[in-house]
């Protein structure tokens, strides 16, 4: 399975930035698709993610501001980011879970930068 996450770039405080990650390869026994982000000088930190059912969780830092969502049939999943705020600038990377439900991702895209400037 390959990630390829991009959509990033720079948006002022308050703005909005849609993340999309495409997959592709042998998907079908992927479970959860994730978003993880890393801030300058943190640990990489799950933000949100979607399981193949639909349900959804995500990072109390994000809750009613930011939404995953997937489309099976073109293998797209993507994160509407909204009200951003500077403490979420950071490297996005998005990643799937194989065979299971909770865990550490199992494939990884190569990330996208979002810098929210004040």
């Amino acid at each position: 399975v390959q990630l390829q996450a991009f959509g990033g770039g720079l948006v002022h405080v308050g703005g909005s930035l849609r993340l999309s990650c495409a997959a592709s390869g042998s998907s079908f026994s992927i479970n959860v698709m994730t978003w993880y982000r890393q801030a300058p000088g943190k640990q990489r930190e799950l933000v949100a993610m979607i399981r193949s059912g639909g349900s959804t969780n995500y990072a109390d830092a994000v809750k009613g501001r930011f939404t995953i969502s997937r489309d099976s049939v073109k293998k797209m999943v993507y994160l509407q980011m909204n009200s951003l705020k500077p403490e979420g600038t950071a490297v996005y990377y998005c990643a799937a879970l194989q065979n299971k439900g909770w865990g550490p991702p199992d494939y990884w895209g190569q990330g996208t930068l979002v810098t929210v400037s004040s």
